[in-house]
């Protein structure tokens, strides 16, 4: 199965991103214990990345990572204000998601203080969804 998706053409695009970030964290396994190698084989946790960088497991990502830290914090910010909206971005949200970002950055770069801009946002704190129940109870009350 994983030669398949490096020979076709309709997938190789992008297992041939992700992939190596897998391989380098191949020695968790699917409920993220960790193992030396799998059924008996060792694991290989080296992979090569798209800019040809090496690495090797989890540290070597992690250190990888720092060098895009930057645009990581940014992706992560914006993954999780979509997440915590449930809407996609929209053009005029992007002043606000690079602001985020920064005060992720003066926050130490944490998951939490990515978390609290979010949650400190206009959009998240203004963001209203109807209920489906109090429809059905207004409907119920005669409303």
């Amino acid at each position: 199965m994983m030669l398949e998706h490096r020979v076709r053409s309709d997938c190789i695009q992008c297992h041939s991103l992700m992939d190596p970030i897998g391989f380098s964290l191949e020695n968790f396994d699917a409920i993220a214990k960790w193992r030396p190698n799998d059924d008996g084989a060792a694991i290989d946790p080296e992979a090569t990345l798209f800019d040809g960088s090496k690495i090797e497991g989890p540290i070597g990502l992690r250190n990888w990572l720092a060098g895009y830290s930057g645009q990581f914090v940014q992706v992560v910010t914006e993954k999780l204000f979509i997440y915590a909206l449930g809407r996609g971005v929209e053009h005029q949200d992007m002043p606000l998601i690079r602001a985020m970002a920064r005060e992720v950055g003066q926050g130490g770069n944490k998951f939490s203080a990515a978390v609290m801009a979010v949650v400190k946002s206009k959009p998240f704190q203004m963001n209203m969804k109807v209920q489906e129940t109090s429809i059905q109870t207004n409907q119920e009350k005669g409303n």
